[in-house]
């Protein structure tokens, strides 16, 4: 039987290799930026205790805090994306672990300004900026952390959070490294004989295998690696509960769930209104469960079931060529501007296409403000890399238009509306995917997929978020977890969220310990939230709402410069009241509805 082996590195085609000159030209010049920032950072100390004389001094502070952020993230963005695209190598594990010594550094050297900008009162510093001009461009930054003044302390315990910031980040670290550079799996034998390796980049397309006894087997010696690992990886998430709890306690939050959402000025309901919506929307699951259960004819319901397509004949796979030009067109309702950055994007390398030994499971979108954003993805042709190329373009091109509108500091948007542009993209995508299937059994395929997405974006990230919410009360209650103790938690919600006609096998008890976004606390709602929103934008713009599309470029345009529900506010969605996510289960609802149809007319 024939092995199949991932790449190396430099075996990769540079032609599908992301291209990381707008960072940086080469190592050399990257060093040598390393060495002046470093520089800067020590040097940006001796203007502690100067930001009280006058307003151009305190513009000073903080125009010289930008300048070298700024250059820091170019910094820890290549050394990262270069550890990222072999995680095994020795040389750019250096890089990122530097870059993460500096962060922790400059965050001690700017550790002062808070709260000294909390020494000044509100009304001087409205002087100040009536005074010097150049000061107002800090306007909204000075009257946010008038804002959280109860909850930033002294200079001196500033610079002591700042020193524990590394250590905090820790956890994710161990996490990190274990997952992507050491955690090994057993090869899995495909429907043809060949032993094909099992990766983070493969599982999903076993459990997408027609043939169930692949899906089966790739599912139980997946977790079986976590299953050996589990005391391991509960000490890892413990000690990351912990420190988020810490975190939050020291600043005088009520919880790290306070304490997370503090940073876009979202309010807690916001957060259990997605969890009510849900649970009052379950059945629309569960009738879906049922459906996929009888379109598979089968007898028991496997979570290992829960990827394959329920269509019998229709199979489609697609080149990188072909997924970049069916994004173009799904996106062209967007305008000609839109889809002229996508080709920018295409052409000028910013996508690093397939996966090869060591690279970074997952995809993401990331870059610097003074670089164009990247792609770090793992094509293999199926229909979910033609949607995960439109969802990360979505966010490219997010970073591009806030990065080209807003100064440095006011263009990172934030996390809760991260997921906006992306998932935008991806229900305009399957839109035209629907209107231009020529047959049945293609729109039955794209139906199956679309409900699938929104499965894993609304339903499974909030069965996520309910379970961060759960996880971190029981850390605060009892103040340490098992590995036991995790597991049985997670499998008592995952049976809750899927309904009576899936079989909960006791190995997805274990799906805790692969997930990385639990290392970022509570960042995971966000997709539910993000995706209802970009269903309510998405079903404005494919209607022709008037001024719409310029609407939306504006939202995309906003960055941090206004609270991001005051920026979903521009396109008409309000995220404080539960109408946006009602609509959007009321959307999958009527999918589900057309997919019993569609496969009824085949019995």
């Amino acid at each position: 039987m024939a092995e199949i082996k991932l790449k190396k590195r430099e075996e990769m085609d540079p032609a599908y290799c992301w291209d990381l000159s707008s960072l940086f030209a080469s190592d050399a010049a990257f060093e040598e930026t390393e060495r002046e920032i470093e520089k800067k950072i020590e040097a940006f100390r001796s203007r502690q205790g100067t930001m009280k004389e006058s307003a151009e001094a305190l513009y000073r502070v903080l125009s010289d805090l930008d300048e070298i952020s700024r250059v820091f993230s170019s910094l820890y963005v290549y050394a990262s994306q270069k550890y990222h695209q072999d995680m095994g190598n020795q040389k750019y594990q250096g890089y990122a672990g530097k870059m993460d010594s500096m962060m922790a550094v400059l965050a001690d050297a700017a550790s002062f300004v808070e709260p000294e900008i909390l020494e000044l009162d509100e009304e001087t510093v409205a002087k100040f900026e009536e005074a010097y001009e150049p000061l107002r461009l800090y306007d909204r930054v000075l009257k946010e952390n008038f804002r959280k003044k109860e909850h930033i302390l002294s200079p001196e315990m500033e610079a002591v959070l700042a020193k524990a910031g590394e250590m905090a980040a820790s956890p994710d670290q161990i996490f990190s490294a274990f997952s992507n550079a050491d955690l090994r799996f057993s090869p899995v034998t495909d429907a043809k004989g060949n032993q094909v390796p099992l990766s983070h980049g493969t599982f999903i397309g076993f459990l997408q295998s027609k043939d169930r006894r692949v899906r089966k087997e790739a599912f139980e010696k997946y977790y079986a690696e976590y299953e050996k690992h589990k005391n391991m990886l509960a000490a890892t998430f413990g000690a990351n509960l912990k420190q988020a709890a810490f975190f939050a306690d020291v600043r005088k939050y009520p919880s790290a769930l306070a304490a997370s959402l503090d940073g876009g000025n979202i309010p807690v309901s916001v957060y259990d209104k997605l969890l009510e919506a849900i649970h009052a929307k379950m059945p629309a699951m569960y009738r879906y469960v049922a459906l996929r259960k009888k379109l598979l004819g089968v007898e028991e319901l496997h979570m290992y079931d829960v990827y394959v397509s329920l269509t019998k004949e229709y199979e489609q796979k697609y080149t990188y060529e072909q997924a970049t030009e069916i994004v173009k067109k799904a996106l062209a309702v967007l305008g000609e501007d839109y889809v002229a950055l996508l080709e920018k994007g295409f052409s000028e390398h910013w996508v690093d296409v397939y996966e090869n030994e060591g690279k970074r499971s997952g995809a993401y979108s990331w870059g610097s403000y003074d670089s164009h954003p990247y792609v770090l993805m793992s094509f293999d042709g199926n229909i979910d890399s033609v949607f995960t190329l439109a969802h990360e373009m979505g966010h490219s091109l997010h970073t591009w238009y806030s990065n080209h509108t807003q100064p440095y500091t006011y263009a990172e948007y934030r996390l809760f509306v991260a997921e906006v542009a992306s998932t935008c993209n991806e229900a305009l995508l399957i839109r035209y995917l629907l209107e231009h299937a020529k047959e049945k059994e293609e729109k039955i395929f794209l139906l199956n997929y679309f409900l699938d997405q929104f499965k894993g974006t609304v339903f499974r990230q909030t069965m996520f978020a309910e379970f961060e919410k759960r996880i971190h009360e029981k850390m605060a209650e009892d103040g340490t977890l098992t590995a036991d103790g995790i597991s049985e938690m997670y499998l008592s919600i995952n049976k809750e969220y899927f309904g009576p006609d899936m079989i909960s096998d006791p190995q997805i008890a274990l799906e805790w310990a692969r997930i990385p976004h639990f290392y970022t606390p509570f960042y995971v709602y966000q997709y539910a939230t993000g995706f209802s929103a970009a269903i309510a934008i998405s079903s404005k713009i494919l209607a022709g709402e008037p001024g719409i599309v310029e609407k939306y470029k504006q939202f995309l345009s906003g960055g941090c410069s206004m609270d991001p529900i005051d920026l979903l506010k521009i396109c008409g969605v309000d995220m404080t009241k539960p109408e946006p996510v009602e609509e959007a289960l009321d959307v999958f609802a009527s999918y589900v509805e057309e997919l019993e149809k569609l496969t009824a007319q085949e019995e």
